[in-house]
């Protein structure tokens, strides 16, 4: 309201200023131009749509397109920041902006990477390249229980609740998915009608069950099988930790718990929301592998997934354990990576907890590979994908899909200004303000995502061709190289470990063998750890 009525008032005294120039002395031309100039900008600031920005802060938020006009540099350094502190890389961030924006996403003379640097990753193009196929690729999830499964694209929109995130981002992020034909996951805080636009749906399911919760917090049965047999809902996602806060519940501070929110996850208004660290449902990973079944069946047979941050290789090979005692399992697992997070989280488990995507990754494939299960379950990879090149890298890795959250919020306005948990996110995508969410044009920022998806998937696929793969069952840990040294390089094959299926079963390797005795499908504390009290 406040910059409404300021470029209202500049207005009206441009106006007066015109007026006096036209019948008094002609010294009040330069006011005149001085005060109308600003506020026509201001106007056409306030009514156009492509900028978040400038409908938020008329005229003033030009400043920030001066920055990098003059220099990106500057702008990366004082408007565009990583959530976590840390530079986002600027060729990555430019190709989401261009891409999102349908233009082209390459930059002049070449890469700014220094290639001979140890850690550098690079893919194996082919002598023999072959043509991308004409449709992107699906990969379908539903195991042998699941009777309603679902194609899923390799890029979708990760789990980002309504309370992180506007209504009005999320209904630009379903708009995107609907025309894309991708999927959109709810994250923890209910299944809204922000969610519901007609995108494909992957509901999510914390320990505070949100939108399917009794009065005391604890799982309702009669309230899931009635949404999840909502037409939209596709699979279903059990959270057992999150990237950014592994171990941990989330907190919605009470102020921005609203009556909307609140009616949406089931909790009283004004009051702070939290979300328990563990699960009521279950506490051991047999009856966690009980309580997917369950709501497969309660769902109607949608397919019923788990997702976690990996800390420990023992809980992984558990819940495989007791899959295999059990003779039931999920549909896929998504594995997130401690990389992520959007300012809900503390700093420590940002940094200092939970493995990194790519560890994660190979750790639920291998173990799935070795107890004999990876056939039936599919493995989505969610943390900082935001490229082609990073989907081509987590299939090699051990995915079957991926999820992009932080590539997604840039791709509907978001400029990494860093103010998510203050509420006063200045495009609109990260608060809960009406007057700020207002900012964001729906309709024009869901045509950025589907272009930016659209267009992360073509590359995605125009690189395996060039690698002389017509399908991405083709990639291998062999097309991924990293640099050991300034003089050594070796493939993922060679440096990295990779089970054999089924070898868990017959004869696990050394370097399984200890956590593989340990892990116990009745309990997710490793076996044979002494209490040292």
């Amino acid at each position: 309201m406040i910059r409404i009525v300021s470029v209202v008032v500049l207005a009206m005294v441009a106006a007066a200023t015109i007026v006096l120039a036209v019948v008094g002395p002609w010294g009040w031309i330069i006011p005149a131009v001085a005060l109308t100039v600003p506020a026509v900008v201001g106007i056409y600031d306030l009514v156009q749509r492509r900028h978040s920005v400038l409908r938020n802060y008329p005229v003033i938020g030009h400043m920030r397109f001066m920055l990098e006009a003059i220099r990106p540099e500057l702008q990366q350094y004082f408007v565009e920041r990583n959530f976590d502190g840390r530079p986002f890389d600027r060729d990555i961030r430019s190709q989401i902006y261009e891409r999102a924006k349908g233009t082209a996403a390459e930059l002049s003379f070449g890469t700014e990477r220094d290639i001979d640097d140890a850690g550098y990753e690079y893919l194996v193009h082919s002598a023999a390249p072959v043509e991308p196929p004409p449709e992107p690729f699906r990969v379908r999830i539903g195991g042998p229980d699941c009777t309603r499964p679902y194609d899923m694209s390799l890029l979708n929109v990760s789990s980002m609740s309504f309370g992180a995130l506007s209504g009005n981002a999320l209904r630009a992020l379903n708009d995107g998915a609907k025309k894309g034909g991708f999927a959109h996951d709810t994250g923890e805080g209910g299944l809204t009608p922000y969610h519901l636009g007609g995108a494909d749906v992957v509901w999510e399911i914390g320990s505070g069950y949100f939108g399917t919760r009794t009065d005391d917090g604890h799982f309702d049965p009669d309230q899931f099988a009635d949404k999840a047999a909502t037409e939209q809902v596709r699979c279903i996602s059990l959270k057992l930790s999150q990237g950014a806060k592994p171990g941990i519940g989330g907190v919605l501070p009470a102020a921005k718990v609203s009556a909307e929110i609140a009616r949406y996850r089931g909790v009283p208004a004004g009051e702070k929301c939290v979300s328990p660290a563990a699960h009521s449902a279950f506490s051991t990973p047999r009856e966690l592998i009980s309580f997917v079944a369950r709501l497969r069946e309660l769902s109607g047979g949608k397919p019923v997934g788990v997702k976690l941050c990996v800390g420990s290789r023992v809980d992984v090979l558990a819940i495989c354990k007791a899959i295999l005692a059990e003779g039931v399992g999920p549909d896929f697992i998504i594995v997130d990576g401690a990389e992520g997070g959007t300012a809900a989280a503390p700093l420590e488990y940002e940094d200092h907890v939970g493995l990194p995507l790519t560890d994660g990754l190979m750790t639920v494939h291998n173990a799935l590979v070795g107890s004999g299960l990876r056939d039936h379950i599919r493995v989505g990879a969610s943390g900082k994908v935001a490229s082609g090149n990073d989907i081509v890298k987590r299939i090699i890795q051990g995915a079957d899909y991926t999820n992009a959250a932080r590539a997604m919020m840039m791709a509907v306005g978001c400029i990494q200004s860093q103010r998510c948990h203050t509420n006063r996110c200045p495009v609109g995508v990260a608060t809960q303000d009406p007057r700020r969410a207002r900012a964001l044009d729906v309709a024009d920022k869901g045509e950025r995502a589907y272009r930016f998806q659209k267009a992360t998937v073509e590359q995605a696929m125009r690189l395996m061709a060039s690698m002389g793969v017509s399908d991405p069952s083709q990639l291998s840990p062999h097309l991924l190289r990293i640099r050991l040294s300034s003089t050594e390089q070796r493939s993922y094959a060679e440096v990295f470990e990779w089970l054999a299926s089924g070898q868990l079963l017959a004869e696990a390797p050394e370097s399984w063998i200890d956590d593989w005795r340990r892990a116990d499908p009745d309990s997710f504390a490793p076996a044979g750890v002494l209490n040292r009290r």
